[in-house]
């Protein structure tokens, strides 16, 4: 199995990468046992964050290493949270705290709006190592909306408020294995594999 550094400090993410990591041949390792510290975030992009992020934990590392980064976009916000979508009302206190702050922002700014529809939003950058010159890139979406009023437990952060209209549920109501079918972050997953898979396919011939 390849060894894979997970630039991440987010343990739901963590959680979720490892699970759709490991069918794909890879051994997935925290970015916390190698002492790497989270990075600021300065960019307006999502792959951008992403390229910083995955540079830093390979550069630490000493092994190739994968980012997310990903977050919800509403129509009627112009597309925010976005890439903000963590630190959306903030950046002080716990990671608990900050993610009950950016729902009840979120709420807030929506309470009114006749067009709650929305997205997450994931893409992955994987390098071999810190100056890869060639990144793999994908990314991944899944389309719902936004309830005022939480439901469910499971999942993290925007998940009580994203209404899968289609499913009935919301995110935070899916167990696991659905989510890590259907979400962004599995989109993100499916097309990280083809990707892999073409350029191995060129590289056998």
């Amino acid at each position: 199995m390849k060894r894979v550094v997970i630039a991440s400090g987010n343990p739901g993410k963590l959680g979720e990468l490892t699970s759709l990591l490991e069918p794909l041949g890879m051994d997935p390792l925290a970015q916390s046992i190698f002492s790497v510290d989270e990075i600021e975030e300065p960019f307006t992009t999502f792959v951008e964050n992403a390229l910083a992020k995955a540079r830093n934990a390979s550069a630490k590392a000493g092994l190739p290493a994968i980012a997310d980064d990903s977050g919800i976009c509403v129509a009627t916000l112009q597309g925010r949270p976005g890439v903000e979508s963590a630190y959306f009302a903030g950046r002080e206190g716990t990671r608990a705290e900050r993610d009950r702050r950016n729902n009840d922002l979120l709420v807030e700014s929506l309470r009114d709006a006749k067009d709650r529809s929305a997205f997450y939003y994931c893409v992955l950058v994987l390098v071999n190592s810190a100056d890869d010159p060639c990144p793999v890139i994908a990314d991944g979406t899944w389309h719902g909306e936004i309830t005022l009023k939480p439901r469910g437990a499971r999942g993290f952060g925007y998940d009580p408020y994203f209404l899968l209209p289609w499913r009935g549920l919301t995110a935070g109501e899916l167990y696991a294995e659905e989510k890590n079918r259907v979400s962004h972050r599995a989109r993100a997953i499916a097309a990280l594999e083809a990707k892999l898979s073409a350029l191995q396919a060129h590289a056998d011939n």
